[in-house]
């Protein structure tokens, strides 16, 4: 009875975005039947990925918004009357308030499992300051099958894929811990730094749902990454200053909290903190949206301008980049981010606005990273040539290899839209068919690596 009451409810709030369209057809040329078939399949997507009918309703139009400016102007002209419509809903069948309370109930759960989980090690002898080797080589093992385990729940994933993701799971937790490294080690540090990367395209397989095969599942799985980056960031934040506070009060009466905050707070804080701001992400969903894009259009022109400043002050002195672990790592990451600037303005980016200013600013960028990439392909290079093969300096050598591909393939596709020849939906389709590539290379460091050069 409950289905059918939501199917009344949908079929009203539909032919509501109907009439507006067709009163306004004098003001816009619009064919209201293609965009209804288009809403229609949003919603049925949006429906099999777990939403609730008129949850799905409201997000339809709001991504039918970016093709079309009618609707666009539908979703904010009546969006609080929406939204107030959703929640009488809730009134009436207290499922769509009953689920949002399930989910946050079964999120904090799953943060208290991996706080829990962090120092289950603990129980067999292993501490965390001085058995180092093998948190940093599990740490994503005591979160990820959670978080992973988060969105099957909330997906409905076939259990064929689940079985996948716990196989992967399984896998990644022998790999890591079966071979015997030398302590501080070369491959022991690579299988620390690239079993997260490996996993959390497991992590986005479960995310996408059944809608990994497709370039919205995978675009949507890099925006909540993103998304929970910034929250978790600011979740990070403000467990710093409580954690100041509560030093400075119980240093007040004699307390020292040190050993507390060391040994459990900022572990199990880091590992359930985690799941909260996953959950944070897909609750909050509309209002993340619209950060994600202002930080975009912030620091764009910034990275542009340091990425240009760098090469020109390399160019000038003419010295070499460094390629110690460290520097390699964080010029990586510094590549990573570039992408993600540049996927995340490609995304929010209307498809119907012709190139302009900041479409030159971002393939500025993209070339920039991609001369900077290159010099530092040319020093590890040059470094192999001298010295010999390390495990650090092959990973590097891929690594960069992969990325400069993404980079180089960008700049072109980018090119092609500036200059009318392609659609910008080109660019977005080849980011998001490369996410497999590093996440192969990862699993390659993880379980090549250490065979072949003997656990160094």
């Amino acid at each position: 009875m409950a289905g059918s009451g939501h199917e009344v409810s949908l079929e009203e709030q539909i032919g509501q975005w109907r009439s507006y369209l067709r009163r306004r057809q004098t003001i816009h040329s619009v064919d209201v039947a293609e965009l209804e078939d288009h809403l229609r399949e949003q919603v049925t997507v949006l429906m099999d990925a777990g939403l609730a009918t008129d949850e799905a309703f409201l997000v339809a139009v709001k991504r039918l918004g970016d093709l079309d400016a009618l609707s666009r102007e539908f979703a904010r002209e009546h969006s609080e009357r929406l939204w107030k419509q959703l929640v009488a809903v809730d009134a009436d069948s207290g499922e769509p308030r009953a689920r949002t309370r399930t989910n946050a109930l079964v999120a904090f759960c799953l943060a208290v499992v991996a706080a829990v989980a962090i120092k289950v090690p603990a129980l067999f002898g292993l501490q965390l300051h001085q058995d180092g080797a093998f948190y940093a080589r599990n740490l994503s093992l005591f979160v990820l099958p959670l978080l992973a385990g988060y969105f099957v729940w909330k997906r409905r994933v076939p259990s064929g894929t689940v079985r996948w993701l716990i196989a992967a799971f399984v896998a990644a937790g022998v790999f890591a811990n079966v071979y015997p490294f030398v302590p501080g080690g070369f491959t022991e540090v690579l299988t620390a730094l690239h079993a997260p990367i490996a996993l959390w395209l497991i992590v986005g397989v479960a995310y996408a749902g059944g809608r990994w095969s497709q370039v919205d599942g995978r675009m949507d799985f890099v925006r909540f990454s993103g998304e929970l980056f910034i929250y978790y960031v600011l979740i990070a934040l403000g467990g710093g200053v409580l954690t100041a506070f509560m030093g400075m009060i119980f240093h007040a009466i004699g307390i020292d909290l040190e050993p507390f905050f060391q040994s459990w707070l900022l572990p199990c804080g880091a590992a359930g903190a985690v799941l909260i701001g996953s959950w944070l992400v897909e609750a909050k969903q509309s209002v993340i949206e619209n950060m994600a894009p202002v930080l975009t259009r912030l620091f764009t022109p910034l990275f542009t301008a340091m990425l240009i400043a760098f090469l020109s002050v390399l160019l000038w002195t003419g010295r070499g980049v460094d390629i110690e672990r460290h520097a390699l790592i964080a010029f990586d990451l510094l590549l990573v981010v570039v992408l993600g600037l540049l996927l995340y303005s490609v995304s929010a980016r209307d498809p119907r606005v012709p190139p302009g200013a900041f479409d030159v600013m971002q393939v500025m960028l993209v070339v920039s990273a991609l001369l900077a990439d290159a010099v530092a392909l040319w020093a590890i290079a040059a470094r192999i040539t001298e010295f010999g093969f390390t495990p650090n300096r092959v990973a590097a050598l891929g690594e960069n290899v992969i990325l400069l591909v993404n980079l180089a393939w960008s700049a072109v596709l980018y090119v092609r839209f500036l200059r009318g020849r392609a659609p910008l939906a080109n660019l977005e389709r080849w980011q998001t068919n490369y996410l497999p590539v590093y996440a192969v290379w990862a699993a390659i460091v993880v379980i090549v690596f250490p065979l072949l050069f003997r656990y160094v």
